[in-house]
């Protein structure tokens, strides 16, 4: 009790009280649907199939001193194994405790699966969890702390996927939190996988089941990194094998009780360290120039790339009318932004206000700033297309008149990952005037309708998993502030212009996701979005023609994406709301 007092102390003196109060009932509502959700899963019935590839797996546990009872029941959840071709590593860091010899030894005589191993020293979590994987013979390896637990389906779940995809070397699963009482709570729902967000903490975390070859090649785990050496581990498997898949199943229990971290995370603040440490080595091996920094919350991490500071950026901003809004958009950008190599192109659409074109005039002065003239019909698509017709510069942002700068550093901070050569769309978090969220990503659930992640959420909120505040991929972002190549513009063939009006930025990404390039979704390029009507009058029946006949559209287009789901939304978080509620019907 004490404990939970503390936490809750501490958000309140962080994020104020109405922030706070918010995260209360999410977390309350969340337990609510969490039981619902557990009833609806002992209701499920199951039916065994038979697999003709049957891989055996080995299970490493690393044991130092652990509760009894916490054992005990690690064990039986192995044993209890639905999925029966596995064998059981243990080994002993020279426990004190006496009882952990003789439950182990027990174990052992029961079952030939078990194999256990007692050291004279204790090694740590890395050396003993090495000196377990010295006496695995499996051709998979799963790890499994010593008071956590396996979902009876887990390793059936497991060869069930390696069974429809041999070529797998990589497997992680849904978790949640399982009290000293075995109450389970606090579900981690996980997107498949996703480097920039894994560089952001360790989402995958349990369970992970891996081809024993691949952890071979990496050597193992490394000592050195304590406390953080799964992450360590899973990054380095990340540099060996692309082959890397998700169970969007809640598969592993992991064990909250006053000395861990499942139940405080600052109980091993050594092991944050060691997480940095291990993200530096990533990017370095990797190719990568950049600094890890701590994030927001504790557990996460900002890496900053090193940008060349000589790329050129070209602005394009579509325009009509308005002058007022134009203004604060273009005084922000020449105002705040500390980026030196840019210029603005305006895109006028047919202006009719004699103050916009006097507007122009003084604009045209400036020498990062030309003005263009479009012509024809109003078409997002088309204007934006003609507009990158008229540059040379290596990259391009896309952004609305009714936005407004807030970060100076908001070119940087998406320029450091459009200049990798795997990314293809940077993103930025935009805000309401009024401070809630308006884009943090897009989500592309229900019927295939394009929805904003966290819309209407308080700035301060970190959402789900912290979602809302740390740099990740996503499927989309908005054209609202979109970064890209030019060359990867030119590779996909601009925005697709029958799509005028809606959903162009989100066709676009797509297009470019086809091309195996990442979308990046990153907070610290922010700025306010005033959604201004800045399109003139027009009628409700004529606005929801359009967007009728552009949706129908796009759902044609991408229906085996629909289909296939949204890889960076897990399927059990609601399709309709955008707060990464669990999907309890």
């Amino acid at each position: 009790m004490e404990n939970r007092i503390s936490k809750y102390i501490r958000i309140l003196l962080r994020y104020g009280p109405k922030v706070s109060f918010l995260k209360l009932r999410y977390s309350i509502r969340s337990g609510f649907a969490y039981k619902k959700y557990l009833k609806e899963e002992k209701k499920r019935e199951f039916a065994l199939e038979s697999f003709g590839y049957n891989p055996k797996i080995s299970i490493l546990v690393p044991v130092y001193n652990t509760n009894a009872k916490f054992i005990i029941s690690c064990i039986e959840s192995v044993i209890n194994q639905i999925y029966t071709n596995w064998e059981l590593c243990i080994v002993d860091g020279n426990s004190s405790k006496p009882y952990i010899k003789n439950i182990l030894q027990r174990y052992t005589e029961q079952d030939n699966r078990i194999k256990t191993s007692f050291l004279k020293e204790n090694k740590g979590i890395a050396g003993n969890s090495n000196e377990a994987l010295g006496l695995a013979t499996g051709d998979f390896v799963g790890f499994l702390d010593h008071d956590d637990e396996l979902h009876p389906c887990a390793l059936y779940e497991v060869v069930k996927l390696l069974n429809a995809r041999r070529d797998i070397d990589f497997v992680y699963t849904d978790e949640d939190k399982i009290s000293a009482r075995g109450k389970r709570f606090a579900p981690h729902f996980k997107p498949d996988w996703a480097p920039d967000t894994f560089r952001s903490y360790n989402y995958i975390c349990h369970l992970t089941v891996t081809r024993k070859s691949v952890i071979d090649a990496t050597g193992g785990l490394r000592t050195e990194y304590e406390g953080s050496q799964d992450y360590d581990l899973f990054l380095r498997v990340s540099e060996k094998t692309e082959r890397i898949a998700h169970i969007p199943k809640v598969l592993y229990h992991w064990r909250a009780h006053e000395y861990s971290v499942a139940s405080d995370a600052r109980t091993k603040m050594y092991a944050y360290e060691s997480a940095k440490k291990a993200l530096s080595d990533h990017i370095r091996r990797l190719g990568l120039k950049g600094e890890v920094h701590f994030a927001r919350s504790l557990g996460r991490y900002r890496i900053r790339y090193d940008i060349d500071n000589e790329s050129a950026v070209s602005i394009i901003i579509p325009t009509r009318d308005n002058p007022e809004i134009l203004k604060r958009c273009v005084n922000s950008v020449l105002n705040k932004s500390t980026y030196a190599h840019y210029e603005i192109l305006i895109v006028d659409n047919k202006n009719t206000e004699e103050e916009t074109s006097n507007f122009y005039r003084i604009l045209s002065n400036n020498p990062r700033i030309k003005i263009l003239n479009y012509d024809k019909s109003f078409n997002f698509s088309a204007i934006n297309n003609y507009a990158v017709s008229m540059t040379d510069s290596e990259y391009l942002i896309f952004l609305n008149n009714d936005t407004e700068v807030i970060s100076p550093s908001w070119i940087e901070s998406m320029l450091e990952f459009a200049q990798r050569d795997e990314v293809g769309v940077v993103g930025a978090k935009l805000y309401y005037p009024n401070n809630t969220i308006q884009h943090a990503g897009i989500i592309i659930q229900d019927r295939g309708i394009p929805r904003h992640a966290f819309r209407n959420s308080q700035k301060k909120q970190a959402g789900y998993m912290s979602r809302a505040e740390i740099i990740q991929n996503y499927s989309a972002v908005t054209g609202a502030c979109m970064m890209t190549k030019k060359c990867i513009f030119d590779e996909i063939g601009g925005f697709d212009e029958d799509f005028a009006f809606n959903f162009n930025d989100v066709d676009f990404c797509l297009n470019v996701r086809q091309k195996d390039y990442l979308i990046v979704w990153t907070p610290y390029a922010e700025l306010y979005h005033h959604e201004s009507k800045t399109r003139g009058n027009e009628t409700l029946m004529i606005k929801k023609e359009r967007y009728e006949k552009e949706l129908a559209l796009f759902r044609n287009k991408w229906k085996n994406f629909f289909e296939s789901g949204d890889p960076y939304y897990n399927p059990n978080l609601s399709s309709r709301k955008v707060d990464f509620s669990f999907n309890i019907k």
